[in-house]
């Protein structure tokens, strides 16, 4: 029996889902809604934060949050995109600083004015707009530098870190984060965007459209 993965088109569960398709992972895909009332008895013995992407696994065992998820999926096709050996602490600097200041920047931002307008979470802050924008510009630019020079965050090709750091960029056009003010770091989105599991992962899957944004 194949493990499921659960998801949503929000940014985390679509880069658990754009994982496994690239990896073509052996896995069931089921869209869920943990927070609608009533679902939480199914999902909390699997996320007690009821959050998704959640891989429940045949043993009953279950996995949540995405880096996780990535690196157990890598585990089970035998693939290197979760860096393993030398490699693997080059892969986690990545991972760790975006959490920290590149993906950081894009959340506040996209947050702004995307997630809360979508959500009904009350109105714009362009206070925190200006500061999100303001980060990611010092961000960006030390991305810009480390791109210019290679094609992918790490020197032996596309890793996971690829992934994590974009996860925000796919909503860009909600967004609007000036990648072009960038080259190198807007080519590298370009070439994430050739690759057709990171462009439209729900391809084939059943997952109802995003609420739009009034």
């Amino acid at each position: 029996m194949q493990p499921t993965l659960y998801f949503s088109r929000n940014p985390n569960p679509r880069l658990a889902v754009a994982v496994a398709k690239h990896l073509a992972a052996p896995v069931t895909y089921e869209w869920a809604a943990p927070l609608v009332p009533g679902e939480d008895v199914r999902f909390r013995p699997l996320n007690p934060s009821l959050r998704l992407p959640i891989l429940a696994e045949a043993d009953g065992g279950s996995l949540f949050e995405a880096d996780a998820i990535a690196c157990r999926l890598s585990q089970l096709v035998g693939s290197d995109f979760w860096r393993s050996g030398p490699e693997l602490p080059d892969m986690i600097r990545w991972v760790s600083w975006s959490r920290d200041n590149f993906m950081h920047a894009c959340d506040m931002v996209h947050f702004e004015r995307g997630t809360k307008l979508r959500y009904g979470l009350g109105a714009l802050d362009e206070g925190t707009v200006a500061r999100g924008l303001e980060r990611f510009h010092h961000t960006a630019s030390i991305l810009d530098a480390h791109l210019s020079k290679q094609d992918w965050l790490l020197a032996s090709g596309l890793s996971y870190a690829d992934f994590r750091m974009s996860v925000f960029l796919p909503y860009n056009d909600v967004a609007r984060l000036p990648l072009g003010d960038y080259p190198a770091l807007d080519a590298w989105h370009a070439r994430l965007l050739a690759l057709p599991a990171w462009a439209n992962p729900f391809e084939g899957l059943s997952a109802p459209e995003l609420p739009p944004i009034p």
